[in-house]
């Protein structure tokens, strides 16, 4: 299959919630149908998942200015690797499983690059996904350094399913860890994010860390 990636359209602004279980079952449909050598399905699925991808590869690497280099390294391991794939999961925790894993290689090649970035670099990957249900984000108030100062675990966990939207399920896959240790990470993670939110005391957040 020609790996010549095409080019993903400007991301537009939804005047409604995504639909995240048909677009995943339609991305999935997508994927399976890329198999056979269907470029036109390759391109939608890629075009599909590649704001996610993005997205992710962003916060897990705490540098938005690799997160391009990183999503297309992501989807020409997928498309090398699309014969394997048999739809057991959705297309897209499979995807964020493969781009997972490049961003741990580019941590293995570049080994001293810091794992924190700047707040000002935070401040414009954050904005794009702002996470509900947290005191604070409806009046517009961005994480900027909040979600960098977290244990890269917990920074993981919840960007896969508050920012995301993958099921606790679909997270446990993509981290390679059990359902229960994903839970547990998300809730430390919304506590200290909380109680930072709402100025909350600082051995109130330690015992959270």
């Amino acid at each position: 299959m020609n790996t010549t990636l095409p080019t993903p359209r400007a991301p537009q602004r939804a005047s409604a919630p995504r639909d995240r279980t048909a677009e995943d079952a339609l991305a999935t449909a997508w994927a399976l149908a890329a198999r056979s050598g269907d470029r036109e399905a390759a391109d939608a699925f890629i075009r599909c998942l590649h704001r996610d991808v993005v997205r992710y590869v962003a916060h897990l690497s705490a540098d938005p200015q690799s997160a391009e280099d990183l999503a297309q390294d992501t989807f020409l391991r997928a498309l090398r690797t699309l014969h394997r794939f048999e739809g057991r999961s959705s297309a897209r925790t499979w995807l964020l499983t493969i781009a997972r894993r490049a961003v741990v290689d580019d941590f293995r090649r570049a080994a001293a690059r810091p794992l924190l970035a700047d707040t000002d670099d935070w401040c414009a990957t954050v904005e794009r996904a702002q996470p509900t249900g947290l005191p604070g984000f409806e009046d517009g108030l961005a994480l900027q350094g909040l979600l960098a100062a977290l244990p890269h675990d917990r920074r993981q966990a919840f960007v896969l399913t508050q920012m995301l939207g993958l099921s606790y399920a679909e997270a446990a896959r993509v981290t390679g860890c059990p359902v229960g240790t994903v839970r547990s990470r998300v809730a430390r993670a919304r506590t200290v994010l909380t109680a930072q939110l709402e100025g909350g005391e600082p051995e109130t957040i330690a015992q959270a860390a």
